[in-house]
């Protein structure tokens, strides 16, 4: 972001971050933009964009939970620069609770991945299942967010470019 002149960050409607987003004993995390539930906001704008997942996640039926935005993952140069950000993950090296394990299903006490970073992170370390509402998901964003003429932290500026009328039903994305 660094090389980036003040115009092209304001002209940088947002980051979308999907990383590790099939892990093996997954939770569907989502960034706490807002900082609602553990502290740290991202810049104006990130709530919005956590709200679409999160409302993605609630109209699957599927549970969603909201994990630090701590700067971690590759979002950190993005929220550094003022543009607003938000994102997807399913655990790394983490251990999953009792509870997580209880609405996610799981094995609680064990890593998300235990093959974070090693040697098995390979093709075969990936849960089928998560990695597909998580690919819904991403789809559902990135349409969504396409699909706006504004800026999301609400500068009005914002152009969306290459727009197509997609309509997004249930896991499926129409034209």
């Amino acid at each position: 972001m660094s090389q980036l002149t003040p115009r092209e960050i304001k002209d940088t409607a947002l980051n979308l971050n999907f990383d590790m987003v099939g892990s093996p004993n997954s939770v569907n995390f989502v960034y706490d933009g807002d900082g609602d539930a553990l502290g740290t906001a991202g810049p104006n704008g990130s709530a919005e964009i956590e709200d679409v997942f999160t409302d993605f996640f609630g109209s699957q039926g599927e549970p969603s939970a909201p994990t630090d935005f701590d700067g971690r993952s590759d979002y950190f140069g993005f929220i550094e620069a003022g543009i607003p950000a938000d994102g997807l993950f399913t655990g790394a090296e983490g251990i999953k609770s009792a509870e997580e394990a209880a609405h996610f299903g799981g094995t609680a006490g064990e890593p998300y991945d235990p093959c974070y970073h090693a040697a098995c992170d390979d093709i075969a370390n990936i849960d089928e299942d998560t990695l597909g509402l998580m690919a819904d998901a991403i789809a559902h964003s990135t349409l969504t967010f396409a699909e706006t003429t504004s800026a999301v932290n609400g500068t009005g500026k914002g152009k969306a470019v290459g727009q197509v009328d997609w309509e997004f039903k249930g896991n499926r994305a129409l034209r």
